[in-house]
């Protein structure tokens, strides 16, 4: 685990964009949107459109911790 964010490559909107997590929330991020059966691009949209005034990447991490505590409290 280095901890440090790596650039992954996205489709926004129709735009290609790149967004820094680190290795353990990009794969925590695919395997949530392997479970609710959507590409990447489709959640990194969703999150997009709820985010207000978060920066992008900080949005996705914050998705991602909400969704597993989510997950823990509902025994998922």
């Amino acid at each position: 685990m280095s901890g440090r964010p790596v650039k992954h490559s996205v489709t926004l909107h129709g735009h290609r964009t790149s967004i820094s997590l680190e290795d353990e929330f990009w794969w925590a991020f695919r395997e949530i949107a392997q479970k609710k059966d959507i590409t990447i691009n489709a959640l990194t949209a969703e999150i997009d459109t709820a985010r207000g005034d978060l920066g992008l990447a900080s949005a996705i991490r914050i998705y991602v911790l909400k969704y597993f505590q989510e997950q823990a409290v509902n025994g998922g």
